[in-house]
């Protein structure tokens, strides 16, 4: 079932990673999230291979218009930073990809549902046993709210 999942992200024109990035866009967020406020020059320096300066000024422009980066020019270089922590992040793009699987088709929410069990018994009985106690209290939670 994981294996379905991934195929099913990788056909739609999604990166194993998190979020719709590009493997050099994803390598940048690392630093960034990493070292903080950088300017190109200072991401080059980090990189694990050599780029040209215009394409990683260029992909730090990308970023920075997909609203994933704030910049501002103390001088005479932009100095970039990330607009979300790493954590913010991830559940910003996995609460979206499971809104899209739940919004789906029935069928698709629930072999959503049946995979993620699926894959968290097989991987960690504790965590199922998390999971269970979450469910209880969002339970309780929405109950008190009045909502079913």
């Amino acid at each position: 079932m994981i294996r379905f999942l991934k195929n099913r992200m990788l056909h739609r024109g999604e990166s194993a990673t998190p979020a719709s990035l590009g493997k050099l866009e994803f390598d940048l967020m690392e630093i960034l999230w990493a070292r903080g406020e950088c300017s190109v020059r200072d991401v080059i320096q980090r990189l694990d291979r050599p780029l040209a300066y215009t394409t990683v000024m260029t992909t730090l422009d990308r970023l920075y218009k997909k609203g994933l980066l704030e910049r501002h020019m103390p001088e005479r270089a932009f100095l970039y930073c990330a607009r979300f922590s790493r954590e913010e992040w991830e559940r910003s793009r996995a609460e979206s990809w499971i809104a899209g699987f739940l919004g789906g088709p029935h069928p698709s929410r629930d072999l959503l549902v049946s995979s993620f069990l699926d894959a968290v018994g097989e991987h960690d009985a504790v965590l199922l046993d998390e999971l269970e106690q979450k469910i209880q209290t969002k339970r309780k939670e929405l109950s008190r709210r009045g909502k079913p």
